[in-house]
């Protein structure tokens, strides 16, 4: 692997702040965040082989199929914007996505050079969670307890009303991590059996968690 380019997962729960510092690390080291639901929106919009497949599955309500994913996600590496490698955020969920995508790397003699499980306690998420607040026109978010808005339930910029999504309450959330914990536990086995799970403390504020990111990368580097 060229030391210059890095390819990277990222293994967490809903609110454990992936998408915080895959801004980060885009920022500071060129690589694309590949999140799932983004890839599905922009293939679908983009009218791309792989979009028109995953749409039609979408719109029979069914579950994109694993092969489409691993044919979206070398559609995106492969791509100007991932010269610099790849953050893979929320795939692979199961241990045959990991697989499979073993399988879609080796062939382009490439591989995953380290798995980074964002470990937060189950109580800490749902507090992140249940408190989030978004304007939604701009995506600026606030939280009641972590980073509150000037005004409660107003945007700090242009005062128009906060909203909360609709899937972001306790109920919600505890059934989507029950889902999450059962999925991935194979997965980080998996990853650590290769040699290349770090476990980070994701309930440290964002600038820690991403020192401990970038220690975990200079060492790929060097």
């Amino acid at each position: 692997m060229p030391s210059d380019k890095l390819q990277v997962i990222f293994i967490g729960p809903p609110g454990s702040g992936k998408g915080t510092q895959g801004t980060f690390l885009h920022e500071e080291y060129g690589v694309c965040h590949l999140a799932t639901g983004d890839m599905l929106r922009a293939a679908v919009k983009a009218g791309t082989d792989v979009g028109k497949q995953a749409k039609a599955v979408m719109e029979r309500g069914e579950l994109v199929s694993d092969d489409i994913m691993i044919n979206l996600i070398k559609e995106n590496i492969g791509s100007d914007n991932c010269k610099g490698g790849f953050i893979l955020d929320g795939f692979p969920r199961t241990l045959p996505q990991a697989e499979k995508l073993d399988e879609m790397l080796t062939a382009r003699n490439s591989s995953i050079d380290q798995a980074l499980e964002f470990k937060v306690e189950d109580s800490l998420l749902v507090r992140r969670i249940t408190g989030r607040w978004i304007h939604q026109p701009s995506g600026r978010s606030y939280h009641t307890e972590f980073a509150p808005p000037k005004v409660p339930g107003k945007d700090d910029v242009t005062g128009e009303d906060l909203i909360q999504r609709a899937d972001d309450n306790e109920e919600t959330l505890k059934k989507r991590l029950v889902a999450y914990h059962s999925q991935t536990a194979p997965v980080l086995e998996y990853y650590k059996k290769q040699d290349k799970l770090t476990t980070l403390p994701a309930h440290l504020s964002p600038d820690k968690v991403y020192a401990t990111i970038k220690g975990c990368f200079n060492k790929i580097r060097n």
